[in-house]
């Protein structure tokens, strides 16, 4: 969608429920496990609005290498409440800086190198409160929301890991 003024998200207008520093929290669009393929461009999208001046994207990408050791693919399991704590853990962040807009999405089931785990994006007026925010979110999230993974080696080895903190 665009206007006169340059690009908008589909979601933005002159009505936008925009998130004003000092106000009582900021804003979650989007908070959710999900097993379809993630996009940090996306979640960028649905933050953007007119009072943003920053945008930052997180994108998790699955990388070959775990401690010196090939990695081929991972598959990733959630616990039944991980979608509610991810809103939660969304929403903490929104009520620590007001100032922000926020979405999140990490995602499960089987994923190859390359593939995106997790896909963030937060929007602010000011770059400095969007990058805290950013990096604050996807520190709880791997702290957090019970999700975990197995990694399947080159070697033909596979090992769960936890990824709550």
């Amino acid at each position: 969608m665009t206007d006169d003024d340059g690009p908008l998200s589909e979601t933005a207008g002159p009505d936008d429920d925009v998130p004003v520093p000092g106000g009582p929290s900021g804003r979650v669009v989007l908070a959710e496990v999900v097993s379809t393929e993630l996009s940090a461009t996306e979640c960028s999208v649905m933050v953007s609005s007119r009072a943003s001046g920053a945008v930052v994207a997180f994108a998790g990408v699955v990388r070959d290498h775990d401690d010196g050791r090939g990695v081929t693919a991972l598959h990733y399991e959630a616990h039944p409440s991980a979608g509610d704590v991810m809103a939660e853990v969304a929403e903490q962040i929104a009520a620590r800086h007001p100032e922000v807009t926020i979405a999140v999405q990490h995602r499960v089931g089987d994923l190859d190198v390359g593939d995106l785990a997790l896909a963030c994006a937060v929007a602010s007026a000011h770059r400095a409160a969007a990058f805290v925010a950013c990096s604050d979110l996807v520190d709880l999230v791997k702290e957090r929301v019970p999700i975990w993974k197995r990694q399947e080696f080159t070697d033909g080895t596979d090992e769960w890991v936890a990824s709550l903190g």
